[in-house]
């Protein structure tokens, strides 16, 4: 019996040209798009505190966060716009919404111009669309290794951005990093018409896209509300952390902006290398919640040695490495939690609903960590944090241990509705298979299959025979 290791190496070695070309592409488009996003985060506190009404750091968290505002409210409704109207059409409408908003934010003179261009940036919701592009161009059994990619990319590009967002504010000032954030959603364009392939046909996929009728059951879910919780509670300590970091390594460390990188590379390049092995731990040997619980915990300690260390270099910087410790153990966990608990063939809903509330905690934790930074300290920004996480803490440690599954996709050959109940009756017999839906719609089947042994032979022999 082959591992499910295994099978999904042979997966990624079975993607065809096209395939490829279409996460890669997809993977650049996002990742043209995330680096601006992401690059101004490190300076915009600093770059602001000299712009009219710049002086008023809720405002200055305000422009962090209204992004994920707009964000929080429209990825859903783009998503399934692109199921009406066209999925690169819906791209290309959000990518020269996000490139308006970078030059509406080019040329601001006051924080509050800041704030509408970076509303504006948040209305170029385009995630949900970009993947149900991606779930278009890709094979259903294929599929994981494409999104793999993707999350991979994104990693990458927030890593990447953090640390060159202070010299490329040194060269050509926020101004120019917003002009440039432009340009590249412009190339995003480009990218989208010329190089990413045209779908032969679109549809709606379950794993991959929100479905209106299973919302209801998904906001019921009570597993996945903590971990909806838990993704707003971590956005929002980060994004209320770039409140506060830039200006403590400026005014208690003396660094000048464009030396911060000196920080942000060695804690983000440690911190993102250092997960593996407990990544490995969680998924090959089935440690998924005490990994996850302690990275929590972990979370939680560095927020409450940024509150109490916030006047010591050396503490903020060893609470910083901590905290991205901890946010990239989450970061990958989180989605491979939310695949094991979501109902089979719900993922894409599940996922919706999860990265509404990412974007929602973004703006929360931006607009909060700024009024505490106004009227109380930055102390206060980190205390806040703390006390989501310990609230997050106490669901993670009440939750049920996930399953040890992965969910797997076939295509297959049903007419009607009977025909798709009798197949998954069919798969739920197989061995190792904990849960089945088979959309005669999509064409699909999801399994929900043990990581330790499954009858993979016996499930691929009865979609053969339909």
């Amino acid at each position: 019996m082959k591992s499910p290791d295994n099978i999904s190496a042979q997966m990624g070695a079975r993607l065809t040209a096209l395939e490829w070309r279409a996460t890669v592409s997809l993977a650049l488009v996002f990742a043209l798009r995330m680096f601006g996003m992401f690059s101004i985060l490190p300076v915009l506190a600093i770059y602001a505190k000299g712009l009219p009404g710049g002086e008023n750091q809720f405002l200055i968290g305000v422009a962090l966060g209204i992004d994920g505002l707009a964000q929080a409210f429209l990825q859903i409704p783009f998503g399934l716009l692109s199921d009406r109207i066209g999925r690169k059409r819906m791209i290309y409408i959000g990518l020269a919404l996000f490139a308006a908003g970078s030059f509406v934010a080019t040329g601001a003179t006051t924080i509050q111009m800041i704030i509408v261009g970076r509303l504006i940036q948040g209305t170029g919701a385009i995630s949900a669309a970009v993947i149900a592009l991606l779930a278009d161009l890709t094979r259903e059994e294929h599929r994981s290794t494409s999104m793999a990619v993707i999350g991979m990319t994104i990693g990458v590009t927030f890593g990447v951005s953090l640390i060159m967002g202070p010299t490329l504010n040194h060269y050509i000032g926020v101004p120019g990093i917003f002009t440039l954030t432009g340009v590249l959603a412009l190339l995003a364009i480009g990218a989208v018409r010329f190089v990413v392939p045209d779908p032969m046909f679109s549809r709606v996929h379950g794993d991959a896209q929100t479905v209106p009728g299973q919302l209801k059951a998904v906001w019921k879910n009570s597993e996945l509300q903590r971990l909806n919780f838990g993704i707003f509670s971590l956005h929002a300590s980060m994004r209320g952390l770039f409140v506060a970091v830039p200006l403590l390594l400026l005014n208690v460390g003396g660094m000048a902006p464009e030396t911060h990188w000196k920080v942000y590379l060695p804690v983000l390049a440690i911190s993102f290398f250092g997960v593996v092995p407990a990544i490995i731990v969680a998924e090959k040997y089935g440690r998924m919640k005490p990994v996850f619980c302690s990275a929590v915990g972990l979370l939680f300690i560095s927020t409450i040695l940024m509150a109490v260390l916030v006047n010591h270099f050396a503490g903020i910087v060893t609470a910083l490495f901590l905290f991205f410790v901890a946010f990239n153990l989450l970061e990958a966990t989180l989605p491979s939690l939310i695949s094991k608990i979501a109902p089979a063939g719900s993922k894409g809903t599940a996922i919706g609903v999860y990265n509404s509330a990412q974007f929602l905690g973004l703006f929360l934790g931006g607009s909060i960590g700024g009024f505490l930074a106004q009227h109380a300290s930055y102390g206060a920004v980190f205390a806040f944090s703390s006390g989501l996480v310990i609230a997050w803490f106490m669901m993670a440690i009440s939750m049920q241990a996930p399953p040890q599954v992965k969910t797997m996709m076939f295509h297959v050959d049903v007419n009607d509705a009977q025909q798709a109940g009798a197949l998954a009756e069919a798969l739920a017999a197989v061995r190792g298979v904990s849960e089945v839906a088979v959309s005669s719609e999509e064409g699909v089947a999801y399994l929900k299959v043990s990581l330790k042994d499954w009858d993979e032979s016996e499930a691929r022999t009865l979609i053969e025979r339909g």
